[in-house]
């Protein structure tokens, strides 16, 4: 690995490096491994220490060998200073070196760590474009506040300079981004937004596609300063839009358009309706996408769609955009790749939350619920149950909750929690039958039991408790299933309350007598836990007493 990050030295192929890694290779055991290393830390230590006579070559090879030593996983505790003279050397191959070594084992208190900021600033204000470009890559490399601490007045300037070349800009835009990612406070950039914010009209799209990332993040923190990207990026985006595609480009376009989602929309019209053609010309690009595209193509092409989709729905006031972004997602949940089908899903059920595109997902119902029985991805039917559980109204509860009840049978562990919790939600929201909710929980606690929460159940049993028109069909429910060899203990405890309370209701038949229900509840007393035994003592107390005055009656 080492080797590979290495820059090739014509006519100097370190010999010296080459032999020792060899050495390394052909040792037989660990412990002759860590021999020969000790060894050649010995050898380099001396030569450090007393010989005045390396020259530049002789301390590259050291310092490689130093690094190779460092990544087979052992101590180096020596040849910083050594280092920092190579980073300081105007050859790119040295100082290549001289950084990777400060990148990987700089030592934040040691006494060269003045001299190592003071060798990067040197650099970062050279007039050569591969010495900046190194300093940078150094910077963004070293997690270190106080590091980062000590050029946030120098990396502004490189990134605003005119004689700063695409690629150094490109470079300086990543390592600012990187660290005020890892260290927001150590920036003050709002006085530099507008100059940030006219990298978007830069001629190199990968300085555009960098500079759309940083203004994303900066203008998170200040909005305000950096609204003026807004009809920069939508100028940019219809320049890139109405232009030949590559992927390059589609990858920008996708940068643009979710910087423009930490906005309103424009209230400009002019500005807001070249901000519509290009949805609409994004939308009518990925429609007639030719199918012999290469992959990496298509899926350039494919992140566009999704991030214009997510534009669309963040603006939500576009609704012919909306229902149209809904009828291009349906034909995605039949596609082969489950990437896409999880996209399409994801994005349909921020669809559905919108007034004007809900009626237009309840379209694909049939094909959601289908795509439910046969999907194979756990995930993408997570994803699937997250959308039923979002286009769900009075119309069509009964379908819905059907089918997620249907797939709760078999759901993986990891996902019966929120299920259940989703099916319960619908029952209560849309229920006109309380009859039909009593069943819907009652099935939920016979196929997922040990997943339905204390809050259900009580809710259930509260459901009940104030609507006399259930009560007697909640009593003859729970005692048909407490018949059930498999009964669930939380259905025991639901069942003997109920019929504690209501049990009166089916005492009359001969089937169901007071007697049969505390027989009944009695099976199953030794086999619940003594919480549920708590929970049952009223109930037995109810139901014997109903059971003896039957007994005095006759």
């Amino acid at each position: 690995m080492l080797l590979e990050r290495m820059p090739p030295v014509k006519g100097d192929g370190m010999r010296g490096l080459a032999v020792f890694i060899s050495d390394i290779r052909n040792c037989k055991s660990k412990e002759a491994e860590l021999k020969r290393i000790n060894e050649e830390l010995v050898d380099i230590q001396i030569k450090f220490k007393d010989d005045k006579t390396l020259d530049g070559y002789q301390k590259k090879v050291y310092v490689c060998k130093l690094l190779f030593i460092f990544l087979l996983g052992n101590g180096v505790d020596f040849g910083h200073i050594e280092a920092v003279w190579l980073l300081a050397s105007n050859k790119y191959t040295k100082k290549k070196i001289g950084y990777l070594f400060i990148s990987m084992l700089i030592e934040q208190q040691s006494d060269s760590m003045k001299l190592i900021v003071q060798t990067i600033r040197n650099d970062l204000n050279s007039r050569n474009p591969d010495h900046v470009k190194l300093a940078l890559q150094c910077i963004s490399n070293i997690e270190s506040r106080e590091f980062y601490e000590a050029f946030c007045t120098d990396l502004p300037k490189v990134l605003v300079s005119e004689e700063t070349i695409h690629s150094a800009k490109k470079s300086a835009v990543l390592c600012i981004l990187k660290i005020f990612r890892d260290s927001p406070e150590s920036f003050q950039l709002g006085e530099y937004a507008s100059s940030i914010v006219h990298l978007l009209n830069d001629s190199h799209v990968g300085v555009v596609k960098s500079a759309a990332c940083l203004i994303e993040a900066l203008s998170n923190k200040w909005p305000e300063e950096y609204k003026g990207a807004v009809p920069l990026a939508i100028h940019r985006l219809s320049k890139m839009v109405t232009a030949t595609f590559t992927d390059l480009k589609g990858y920008t376009c996708v940068k643009l358009l979710r910087l423009l989602q930490n906005y309103p929309p424009p209230d400009d019209s002019f500005i807001k309706d070249r901000l519509l053609e290009c949805l609409e010309a994004i939308l009518n690009e990925a429609q007639g996408a030719p199918k012999s595209e290469k992959v990496q193509h298509s899926k350039a092409k494919n992140a566009v769609f999704f991030e214009a989709i997510a534009l669309v729905i963040h603006m939500d006031s576009e609704p012919q955009l909306l229902v149209r972004a809904c009828n291009q997602l349906g034909t995605f949940l039949s596609h082969r790749e489950k990437n896409l089908r999880y996209r399409a899903l994801e994005s349909m059920c921020l669809l559905a939350t919108s007034e004007f595109s809900h009626d237009a997902i309840k379209k694909h119902q049939d094909t959601i619920i289908n795509s439910l029985k046969t999907e194979r991805d756990v995930s993408v039917r997570q994803k699937t149950v997250d959308l039923l559980y979002a286009i769900c109204d009075c119309f069509n509860v009964n379908q819905i909750v059907a089918t997620m009840l249907t797939y709760l049978k078999n759901a993986d562990n990891s996902v019966k929690e929120e299920m259940v919790l989703k099916v319960a939600i619908l029952a209560e929201k849309y229920a006109t039958d309380y009859t039909w909710y009593v069943d819907v929980i009652l099935e939920l606690i016979q196929f997922a039991g040990d997943y339905v929460s204390e809050e259900i159940w009580y809710r259930v049993i509260q459901i009940v408790v104030n609507h006399e028109d259930v009560q007697e069909y909640a009593a003859k429910t729970v005692f048909t299933a407490l018949q059930t060899p498999t009964c669930h203990e939380i259905m025991v405890t639901v069942g003997g309350y109920i019929l504690g309370e209501f049990g009166n209701f089916i005492d009359d038949n001969k089937r169901s007598t007071a007697q049969i229900q505390y027989k009944l509840l009695s099976c199953w007393l030794d086999l619940s836990s003594i919480t549920t035994r708590r929970l049952l003592h009223p109930s037995f107390i109810k139901i014997r007493k109903r059971a003896d005055e039957f007994f005095f009656l006759c």
